[in-house]
């Protein structure tokens, strides 16, 4: 095998190990999930796994972290336009309800309190200027500091995901549904943080 198939060789276990191991947890959380399970269903051997990763917990991180860069890359914020920051972010809970679960999982069992992604710092960095920039511009009431009104959107656009109290939607929904919930959010948005 040539030096470049083992590298794609190593990388597609890498893949599989990161998708199964996000299923895992998604499913189980950090304590319940099981690396016998994790490496069964990626079809890598458990010394391979901790070859990649120390220990389950920093396994877990790497998931976690993985599905968090996704979600900045693929929703950006934009300060300009929080309601329909919310509701992509709603439409990315349905495509991805895995992420809620994971910082679900790592909220209950890991940080019950303060910052969940203190981990990464900056990590917001990006999402509070622009909503400061709004703010400045006179799009965005400027007595609510920019972290509270990112908590407080992302809040309102997981009012039906996997943690939600209530009702937890599915992308099986009929779209008119989806439409419905949109709308609502972003008009509730839009009002919350009117200047």
């Amino acid at each position: 095998m040539k030096t470049g198939q083992i590298t794609s060789v190593g990388q597609a276990s890498r893949r599989r190990l990161l998708d199964a191991a996000t299923a895992e947890f998604a499913a189980y959380g950090i304590a319940g999930a099981r690396i016998d399970r994790i490496s069964a269903n990626a079809a890598v051997n458990k010394a391979q796994i901790y070859k990649y990763y120390r220990s389950k917990d920093e396994l877990f991180d790497a998931v976690f972290a993985e599905h968090l860069d996704m979600i900045v890359e693929t929703v950006p914020v934009t300060g300009d336009d929080l309601p329909g920051y919310a509701v992509r972010l709603y439409d990315s809970y349905l495509v991805h309800p895995e992420l809620v679960r994971l910082a679900t999982w790592a909220r209950l069992e890991r940080t019950p309190t303060g910052d969940l992604f203190h981990f990464m710092p900056g990590h917001d960095d990006t999402k509070l200027r622009s909503i400061a920039d709004a703010q400045e511009k006179g799009l965005v009431d400027p007595s609510v500091s920019p972290l509270e009104v990112l908590s407080l959107v992302t809040a309102m656009s997981m009012t039906w995901s996997p943690a939600s109290v209530m009702y937890t939607a599915s992308k099986e929904e009929a779209e008119a549904e989806h439409d419905r919930r949109r709308a609502a959010l972003a008009l509730t948005v839009r009002r919350a943080f009117a200047p």
